[in-house]
Formats: C-alpha cells, structure tokens, sequence
C-alpha cells in the first residue's frame, strides 16, 4: 500500500493538533519553571510563539490544493488565519475556564495570533511564488 505525500501532511497536520492540545491541556508535574528571557520576550511566551507558527504552513501542505488562483489563495490563507486564531483563542480560554492547574493568560493569545499571522503572510507569499512557476 502506498500513501501519497499529501497524506502524510494531513495525518502529521492531525497530530499537530492533537500535540497543540495536549501541550495547552496536559497536567505536566515537576517541569522546572524557566525564567529567562530572549531579547526582553518571556520564554513562555516564545514557546507559545513557537507552538503555533506551524499552523498556518500545516495546513498549506496538507490542503494546498484549494489554492490554484490568487483569489483562493486569499480565501484559503484567511480561513486558515481565522481558524488558527480561534484555535489559539479556546485553548486560552479553556485553560482558563476548563481546568484548575492552567490560566488563561491573554499575552499567550497575543503570542499566539502574532505566530499565526506571520505564519500565514508566509504561507501567501510562498503560495503566490509557486504560482508564478
């Protein structure tokens, strides 16, 4: 049995979900608290950075076969963007409503949606390039 490429960017896409979650829901006992800082930027908030940043060129992969025209780019990049956003937007406010050891905390949001933009401005110009081709 052969799986197609494109395949696996859809079931690697599910996982990085199903990791997301995880990560935003686990109940992680005795991890040492990590105090530093990157260029004034809390690292907590680099690693909420770092967690979403895929999202966007996940999902590009896994379903970049909607986008053959400039306008479907826009279309597909903007849905993206939206539903990375209201991902990043519940796991906030599930931690903070949903469980007893997370907090909401709305600079992990504002590090969430600045790594989804950025992401997906990436993704369009990519897309936009291979179009080009």
């Amino acid at each position: 049995m052969k799986i197609s490429l494109k395949k696996v960017f859809q079931y690697g896409f599910v996982l990085y979900l199903l990791a997301v979650l995880y990560l935003c829901f686990g109940k992680f006992e005795n991890t040492p608290d990590i105090p530093w800082s990157f260029l004034g930027i809390p690292s907590d908030k680099l690693v909420h950075f770092c967690m979403f940043f895929p999202f966007p060129i996940l999902a590009f992969l896994a379903f970049d076969r909607f986008t053959d025209t400039h306008k479907s780019t826009f279309l597909f990049s903007g849905i993206t963007w939206v539903l990375g956003l209201l991902l990043a937007f519940a796991t906030e406010w599930g931690q903070a409503h949903l469980t007893d050891y997370r907090s909401g905390d709305p600079w992990d949001l504002l590090a969430d949606a600045l790594a989804i933009t950025l992401s997906t401005l990436l993704v369009i110009l990519w897309d936009l390039s291979k179009q080009k081709k």
